[in-house]
Formats: structure tokens, C-alpha cells, sequence
């Protein structure tokens, strides 16, 4: 089968067509033939050589894809071939078949074209769990998500507002700021020329902030948080490390939590695809909310998509077409 695999650690470059035994599909597993796979940050981080696959999973990028299942592993009965699904993966996305365990497939959400499905796994993991299920998001609170414009940041935006939250945003220009405000946030910050800090201390601080930035982000967010807040950190685009008064997060009772997706086990992201189909695939079938699309690339332009990517001009996810039309 065709795939692409990272030569060695470096730029977009790295990135280059090769041939790759078929997969085969393990108890509790399914293979899909990939229509399209979503292109994502830890795919990059990957590439780089700062995000090592787990020693299970394969060493091809791609953590997410849709497309349909072609063979079904030993004690699989939720699945049979020819359905059509979404699927969040170990690795492996970035190819024209894919293993990966069964409970962490969904069926692609009625009126849904495989690319938009295609959009869905990781960001919708990542949010759902770090934001609802670690970050407690109520209705009614104010919440600040950083990179609004991404596909988390898209994803994030268009959940809490439906889900009763205040949403407040950050964003590098007024085009992204509109695009935000478009999807649901009531205040759309500028970063290049606003303090988002001082914007959320007018309105009486975020309870909850949703961050991948890091950096000298991380003592501006404990300010922006109101008292009894929480801060969740799910990457760390300028850096993870950096000092930090905890005086004040005890004066205001913070929580300040975090987590990565792709270690956990795998009983823990079945559990979170079961959470997703009984409270968030309703809301996609009836069209409340659904992936902001920003390209399309051909898998031999993996490359170019990850240039896209890292220049920081897209406006929701970028996607590989692999088998789709």
C-alpha cells in the first residue's frame, strides 16, 4: 500500500512516499481503507522527533481518519465490513489502510461527507475530554480558549457555546477573530494587539481556560482565571517550562490540570468515544455544529499540508486525501 513515512527528523520535507505492507487487524481491531486523515499538530511534533510514537503503534504519522472498514479482528461485533466510519488511531493515518482498535471508531454522523468526517476523532477527543470531562465546563461560565482559529480551537468554540458556556477566544488576526466570533464566541481577542488578561479581568476572569500555548502564557492565564478557576494545558507551542508565582494560585483556589491523548489506554479513549456518540454525534447529525475546513491536499503532498499547517494561516483542519474523492 502507499504511505508516507518521516525519513528522518526535520522539517515538511522529511515527509516522502513509500510502500508499506498492508495491515492486518488484531483482536479487537478493524482495518479501514482511508478516504481522508486529518493532519494535526503531534504529527508535526512527530516529524520533528519530539513526539515518539507508543511502542505499540505504528511509526507512520496520522492520528486520525475516515474512510471504511474492510477487515474485522476477533471479538469485534459492533463493526462489520463495508460500515463507514471515523476513527481515532495509535498511528498509521497517513497511509491507504489503517489498523486500529474498534471501540475508538464512530460512525461517520448522518449528512456527512467522509472528508468532514475525516476532522472529527482527535479534535473531538481532545476537547470533549479535556474540556467537559477534566475541565468541568458549566453552563453559564466564561470560557477562554487560546488558538481559536485551529481545529481545536474551532472544536472548543462551537461546543461550549452550545453547551451553555460564555466563550471568549484569542486569535492572531481580525480575520480569524471574525471567523471565531462567526462560530459562537462573544469576544474574539486579537492577541497581536490586545491583552487578553486585562479583557477577561473587565468581565470578572475566565473559570475556565482551555491553552496550548504555554510559555509566558502560563502566569498570564493564572491572572485571566477568576477565583475557584482552571486551567487546562493540553500543548505547549511556545515551551513548557517557565517560572511560575503558585502564591497566587492559592489565593484564588486554582486548578491547573492537563493531558496528552495518544498514551492513554485504550479502555480510557473507548471510554471517551461512548461519551462523544451519546452527547456529541446527536449535535452533528442535527447540523448544530460540525469542522471547520480549511484544505485539501493529496497524500503526496503530505509535505505541503504540513506547511500549511505550521505557517499558522489556516483556519480550522487540514486534511489528506488518500482514497476520497
Amino acid at each position: 500500500m502507499r504511505a508516507v513515512e518521516i525519513t528522518k527528523a526535520g522539517g515538511p520535507e522529511v515527509l516522502q512516499l513509500c510502500e508499506r505492507p498492508m495491515p492486518e487487524a488484531g483482536h479487537g481491531e478493524v482495518v479501514i481503507k482511508v478516504a481522508y486523515a486529518g493532519v494535526n499538530r503531534p504529527d508535526a511534533l512527530q516529524r520533528a522527533g519530539s513526539y515518539a510514537p507508543p511502542p505499540t503503534a505504528s511509526d507512520l504519522p496520522g492520528l486520525e481518519a475516515s474512510g471504511e472498514i474492510v477487515a474485522v479482528g476477533a471479538g469485534v461485533s459492533q463493526w462489520a465490513i463495508g460500515d463507514l466510519v471515523c476513527a481515532l488511531l495509535p498511528g498509521g493515518g497517513y497511509a491507504e489502510f489503517v489498523a486500529t482498535p474498534a471501540a475508538h471508531c464512530l460512525p461517520v454522523p448522518e449528512g456527512m461527507g467522509l472528508k468532514e468526517a475525516a476532522c472529527l476523532p482527535e479534535t473531538y477527543f481532545t476537547v470533549f475530554s479535556n474540556v467537559f470531562q477534566r475541565g468541568g465546563l458549566q453552563a453559564g461560565e466564561q470560557f477562554l480558549v487560546h488558538g481559536g482559529s485551529s481545529g481545536i480551537g474551532t472544536t472548543a468554540i462551537q461546543l461550549g457555546k452550545l453547551f451553555g458556556a460564555r466563550v471568549f477566544t484569542t486569535a492572531g488576526s481580525d480575520e480569524k477573530c471574525a471567523a471565531c466570533v462567526e462560530l459562537g464566541a462573544e469576544r474574539a481577542i486579537n492577541y497581536r494587539n490586545e491583552d487578553f488578561v486585562a479583557v477577561m479581568k473587565e468581565i470578572g476572569g475566565a473559570d475556565l481556560i482551555l491553552d496550548m500555548v504555554g510559555g509566558d502564557y502560563l502566569p498570564r492565564n493564572v491572572k485571566a482565571l477568576s477565583n475557584d478557576g482552571r486551567l487546562v494545558q493540553i500543548a505547549f507551542l511556545q515551551g513548557s517550562k517557565i517560572e511560575l508565582n503558585f502564591a497566587l494560585m492559592m489565593m484564588k483556589r486554582l486548578t491547573i490540570t492537563g493531558s496528552t491523548l495518544r498514551p492513554q489506554s485504550d479502555l480510557a479513549k473507548a471510554r471517551i468515544a461512548d461519551a462523544l456518540r451519546a452527547q456529541v454525534w446527536p449535535l452533528l447529525e442535527a447540523g448544530r455544529l460540525g469542522p471547520v475546513m480549511d484544505s485539501a491536499f493529496d497524500l503526496a503532498d503530505a509535505s505541503a499540508a504540513h506547511t500549511r499547517m505550521e505557517s499558522s494561516g489556516h483556519i480550522g483542519k487540514i486534511v489528506l486525501s488518500v482514497g476520497g474523492a
